[in-house]
């Protein structure tokens, strides 16, 4: 199995995560981590899903996702063209000895120190899970006493942007007018307007 990351479009309503989530339970997926919050529009919200499973069966499930009445559009993020990350609060135990080292630790890792009491801080750290995985080893000699992760939260790269709203129509074709050059009559010459055939009078049908 692979992980997978798929971005949910629903509409803002109550039990529209429940339903999602279970279709994947329905399946036997492992979902890692599910994170859901409102978009630029109040009226949609995006929920973000990191689930293992095969290619096959997950596109079955993709498809079921999509046919759910409050669900607007369902995409999957590619490793190579999304931005992920996740957030984590960390209480480690750092006495005066200590404090120090692990303010030269939170720092080596950009993340922050949020409180500070006299046996312990909690370090506020966001990234990808490679990077949070790293700062949690280095802690762990320190002595970490409380731990609270966030789901991952995802957005692709570029200027493609991920709209509940269709696709726009594209735009008609421009209507060219041809408008006549300066000094040129705007009328067809005699020459090629085609001439009337006269009809034949009265006198010389009656011959």
């Amino acid at each position: 199995m692979s992980t997978h990351t798929l971005s949910v479009l629903v509409e803002n309503k109550p039990g529209v995560l429940a339903r999602t989530t279970s279709l994947f339970a329905r399946r036997g997926f492992t979902i890692d981590s599910v994170s859901e919050g409102t978009t630029q529009d109040p009226a949609v919200s995006r929920i973000t899903i990191v689930v293992d499973a095969d290619v096959c069966p997950l596109a079955q499930v993709v498809r079921q996702i999509g046919k759910l009445v409050n669900v607007l559009k369902v995409v999957e993020l590619e490793p190579g063209s999304a931005i992920r990350r996740e957030l984590i609060l960390v209480k480690v135990r750092a006495c005066h000895d200590t404090r120090s080292q692990v303010v030269d630790l939170v720092r080596l890792f950009r993340a922050r120190i949020v409180d500070v009491s006299p046996e312990a801080v909690t370090v506020e750290a966001t990234g990808t899970r490679d990077k949070l995985d790293a700062l949690l080893t280095m802690l762990g000699p320190f002595g970490i006493t409380e731990l609270v992760q966030s789901g991952t939260v995802a957005i692709g790269r570029g200027p493609d942007v991920l709209s509940a709203s269709p696709d726009p129509a594209p735009a008609p074709s421009p209507v060219h007018v041809s408008f006549p050059i300066q000094g040129e009559s705007p009328w067809p010459s005699s020459s090629t307007t085609p001439t009337p055939t006269s009809r034949p009078s009265r006198a010389a049908r009656s011959r």
